[in-house]
């Protein structure tokens, strides 16, 4: 299909901004501002007042397949990040089983795409069923489609194999995603180690279990000199860390989840259960401290951290509740009220979610002429509620249910194809 988006303000985080119509046609950006000769398209889209990026990029959306369609199906979550303006997506590997098999992940991908919905780049396991005794056959996984290897939310204890990972990875030009979780410290936590914690009788999770897991992670990564990115940043010591880690010229990257630019751990209120994720929220300090280095690009990009549960594993009490949020729909106004809230430049702001997290995957994500058509067309003011019957993903599990917020996706480009409109 031939399709002119007319009357737009386009952001590349690339090129910066500018008003007029982009055109596209087989799967392909054709043109952006005057039409290609001969051009003649067969749908044209009137955007005036609206907004083109490319695609979103999120790096974590658990899709919950294989083993877990209780909690949310593959069709859901995709139908759920194409609403959200995601286009390219990469889903971990604590499946069930989890990603350590080359069918498996085979599995996943020729289901994502029969479906033509979002792209789906899947995070092989690092260890055989995320035991943390035995390496997984990497070339295989890799072949088989994984675009680099995490342990998930679970504690790799074995330093040594951690080590022995980072090497054969390194020597093969693989990339390692691991979020840093010290094994024992906190390990029966729930929330942040804290004085809200305290207040409410429930086991902290302090900011050393982080912190002393990032020191370890850093200082292999170091030796080996291996393709790392840090997951699922919370505190500001971390970011201390990663900020002097830069500076002496380390070649490393990492993120935060959106709902940890907006939330603390005094937003647990009387045990929402709603609040409990991993990483804990941490304390309104660490709060300022991830929007400043995300502002100053200290943190490269911000995901969702997609977790759709079940409402029966929520609805127990707060230390007894599945951790995890349903965010991928979230993800753009979130990022979009953090920059406003911050005075965070627009393209600034939209690169987080687009061009950074499309590098660290290897994709393309422009607006240039000959770039893929994977396309975000939304309302930067259209304000709407975030509610159950609001949400498409299967799981409704949220803090922010109830809560208004300005950014609507109007359209969702894959390949050309529009798969998304409201």
């Amino acid at each position: 299909m031939r399709l002119e988006i007319a009357n737009a303000r386009l952001v590349d985080p690339v090129t910066g901004e500018r008003e007029g119509s982009l055109y596209v046609a087989d799967g392909r950006i054709a043109a952006v501002g005057a039409a290609p000769v001969g051009f003649r398209a067969d749908r044209v889209l009137d955007m005036r007042g609206c907004v083109v990026v490319p695609g979103l990029v999120d790096i974590a959306v658990r899709l919950r397949e294989p083993g877990l369609e209780y909690k949310a199906t593959l069709e859901s979550e995709l139908a759920a990040a194409i609403a959200g303006g995601v286009t390219s997506l990469a889903c971990p590997p604590d499946t069930d089983p989890p990603l350590d098999e080359p069918g498996l992940v085979e599995m996943l991908k020729h289901r994502a795409r029969m479906l033509h919905l979002a792209h789906v780049y899947p995070v092989g396991a690092l260890t055989a069923g995320l035991e943390g005794t035995a390496l997984t056959q990497m070339g295989e996984l890799t072949e088989a489609g994984c675009v680099a290897f995490s342990h998930a939310d679970v504690a790799l204890a074995d330093t040594d194999l951690l080590r022995r990972a980072m090497q054969y990875a390194a020597t093969f030009g693989y990339a390692l995603w691991l979020r840093p979780n010290d094994p024992y410290l906190g390990r029966n936590g729930v929330a942040h180690d804290g004085d809200v914690a305290t207040r409410l009788g429930l086991p902290g999770i302090p900011v050393t279990a982080e912190t002393i897991a990032l020191a370890t992670i850093l200082t292999l990564a170091r030796e080996c000199d291996v393709r790392l990115h840090v997951c699922r940043v919370s505190c500001a010591r971390s970011v201390a860390m990663l900020r002097e880690a830069k500076a002496d010229g380390m070649a490393v990257s990492c993120d935060v989840a959106v709902h940890h630019l907006h939330l603390c751990d005094g937003d647990i209120g009387w045990f929402d259960a709603n609040t409990r994720v991993v990483p804990p929220l941490r304390s309104s300090a660490d709060r300022a401290a991830l929007r400043a280095a995300l502002a100053d690009g200290t943190i490269d990009i911000v995901c969702s951290d997609h977790a759709p549960v079940d409402d029966d594993s929520k609805q127990l009490p707060f230390g007894e509740a599945e951790p995890g949020v349903t965010g991928v729909e979230l993800l753009l106004p979130l990022t979009l009220r953090w920059a406003a809230e911050d005075g965070v430049a627009l393209p600034t702001a939209l690169a987080r979610i687009t061009r950074a997290p499309a590098q660290l995957l290897g994709i393309a994500a422009s607006l240039a002429p000959g770039a893929p058509a994977d396309l975000c067309v939304f309302d930067a003011q259209a304000a709407w509620t975030v509610g159950r019957d609001t949400l498409t993903s299967q799981g409704k599990n949220t803090p922010f249910l109830g809560v208004d917020l300005a950014g609507r996706v109007r359209c969702t480009l894959v390949d050309g194809e529009i798969v998304h409109e409201t």
